[in-house]
C-alpha cells in the first residue's frame, strides 16, 4: 500500500470532512498527487489513517429497477441496487449482484488485487453511464455497511 507524504496525508482528511466519498478520494490522489490506488487500497488508507466518511444524506432510498417492458418506459437514471453474497465468488474477496436502471443485472466482484470487475450474461454489456457512479456509491454503502 502507499505510504502518503504529511501534505497528502492533510488533504485526504480535508476532502474527507468536506464530505467527499471513497471514489472522490481515489480521483484527487491521482489527479492532484498522481497517485494511483485500487478502490481496496484507497479503502485501507482511509482506514489507515482514521479518517471517517461521511454519510450523504438520501432524501428517499431509490426503488430497485423493475424489468422493462417491452415498450414500456425506463427507470430513472441512476436507479440502482447492488446486494453483497454471503460467500464470495471463487477467487474474490467479495461479490455480489446488481441491478442498473435499463432493468438488467450483472454479477460485481472484487478479486484479490482490490479490482473491480463485472460479469453480465450477456457479452458486451455495459450499464447506462449514468448508472456507473451511483453503482460505486451504493457498492461502497453496501461494503460499509457490512464492515469491508
Amino acid at each position: 500500500m502507499a505510504k502518503l507524504t504529511p501534505e497528502q496525508q492533510t488533504a485526504v482528511e480535508q476532502w474527507a470532512a468536506e464530505g467527499a466519498t471513497l471514489n472522490d478520494i481515489q480521483q484527487r490522489l491521482k489527479a492532484q498527487f498522481d497517485l494511483t490506488l485500487t478502490y481496496l487500497d484507497a479503502r485501507l488508507l482511509v482506514m489507515d489513517l482514521n479518517v471517517k466518511l461521511k454519510d450523504k444524506e438520501r432524501a428517499k432510498e431509490p426503488e430497485p429497477a423493475a424489468a422493462i417492458a417491452p415498450g414500456g418506459p425506463e427507470a430513472a437514471p441512476g436507479s440502482v441496487t447492488v446486494t453483497l453474497d454471503d460467500l464470495a465468488i471463487a477467487g474474490a474477496m467479495c461479490s455480489g449482484q446488481a441491478t442498473f436502471s435499463d432493468g438488467k443485472s450483472a454479477a460485481w466482484y472484487i478479486d484479490q488485487g482490490g479490482r473491480l470487475g463485472l460479469r453480465a450474461p450477456e457479452p458486451g454489456y455495459q450499464p447506462p453511464p449514468a448508472d456507473v457512479p451511483v453503482f460505486q456509491e451504493e457498492l461502497e454503502r453496501v461494503l460499509a455497511a457490512a464492515g469491508m
